[in-house]
């Protein structure tokens, strides 16, 4: 079958730039990978090819030679003079973020850290305001007490692998058009463990770890809102080889309060008072976090007016010394269901008042008014 021509291969046109040619060879890369297609022939193949193609079009003298004489310009030894085609310059160079390590894609071996625990948690609108000590359910893999974390069986060890003699990953080296193609992979056997563990610990079944479930205290610091995530360090999954233990990550959820409602570390309330109090002025109740205060409503109150009371809103999570305003909006609620005496006594406030409504004026109104 036909070597199909490397810029049809990675999509590009034959002026592309280095960038294009580095852009388009990353996805085709990430799309037809062997680790992300496992067992996947055709994909395997695409993934050969398209690393062929970037492996001449990335080189300039390469590709100049190519642009020149096509695919005879590479004979079967690798060209004029020859080159080695290294896989893992290609990924140290084009692919090194989609892969995290470039070209040393090595198996790590030495200790993990484990996973963190995310879960969310419901906090009462009081409890997030002025902290609270509360007992969370952790459900998370702890290192088995039987062997100790390490998988094998009391009384047996673990032995080094005889594939990749420890290393925890094995090297392949294929001949291909360009020369000896190189690559490194993970030890199917070992998993990239380097050891091999024969007799499991019939406790963890070789895992090293264990499923729990336990209550912990945690601490929520006075002031913290909703959608603020607490970390408590070392409350996560187990780690490996002697890695530390992950973080237990709750999400918090402050639970709507009837009355209040916060806007940072400050506190809006809405109190309803009557036309008569609005009118002639009262001493009114006010709840608040830290219980029940006077408040004082001057005759004349609108419908609206908004009072602050100091320093009694939310505590600020960096400074407990510090915190927000209570803001208190009256709302003049309208009788209903008046009998004739109350009206005949309104009709009479009516007929006695002097105020009058603002007479409304028109835009010429204003304009006669302005220019005679």
């Amino acid at each position: 079958m036909a070597k199909r021509d490397y810029y049809e291969v990675l999509g590009i046109s034959r002026d592309a730039s280095d960038n294009d040619i580095k852009r388009s060879y990353r996805q085709l890369a990430k799309k037809y990978h062997p680790d992300a297609n496992p067992d996947n022939a055709e994909a395997e193949e695409k993934f050969k090819e398209a690393s062929e193609a970037y492996g001449v079009l990335s080189d300039p003298d390469k590709r100049s030679k190519y642009d020149r004489f096509g695919h005879s310009a590479f004979d079967q030894s690798g060209g004029p003079g020859g080159f080695e085609f290294n896989m893992d310059d290609i990924f140290g160079s084009a692919f090194s973020d989609f892969f995290g390590g470039g070209s040393s894609r090595r198996a790590y071996s030495g200790p993990v850290q484990g996973a963190d625990i995310r879960q969310p948690v419901s906090l009462t609108f009081e409890e997030a305001a002025f902290g609270v000590d509360k007992e969370i359910t952790v459900n998370s893999f702890d290192k088995c007490a039987v062997c100790d974390g390490s998988g094998a069986k009391p009384g047996t060890r673990q032995e080094t692998c005889s594939k990749c003699s420890g290393s925890g990953q094995v090297t392949e080296i294929q001949q291909t058009l360009f020369g000896a193609m190189q690559s490194v992979r993970t030890c199917d056997l070992c998993h990239g463990e380097g050891k091999i563990t024969k007799e499991k610990c019939s406790s963890c079944t070789g895992t090293g770890k264990v499923r729990s479930r336990k209550n912990i205290t945690v601490t929520f610091p006075a002031g913290i809102d909703h959608g603020q995530t607490l970390r408590v360090a070392g409350k996560g999954d187990a780690g490996s080889k002697g890695g530390p233990s992950g973080d237990l990550l709750l999400a918090v959820y402050v639970e709507n309060h009837p009355i209040f409602e916060r806007r940072d570390n400050d506190i809006y309330c809405e109190i309803p008072i009557t036309f008569v109090q609005a009118t002639l002025g009262t001493e009114l109740s006010i709840p608040t976090l830290d219980g029940n205060v006077k408040l004082t409503i001057p005759e004349g109150t609108q419908t609206g007016s908004v009072f602050r009371l100091k320093n009694k809103g939310i505590p600020n999570i960096r400074n407990k010394k510090s915190r927000g305003s209570q803001y208190v909006e009256v709302r003049i609620e309208v009788p209903k269901g008046l009998n004739t005496v109350q009206k005949d006594l309104l009709k009479e406030f009516a007929s006695t008042t002097e105020d009058k409504q603002p007479e409304h004026k028109g835009f010429f109104d204003k304009v006669k008014e302005l220019f005679g």
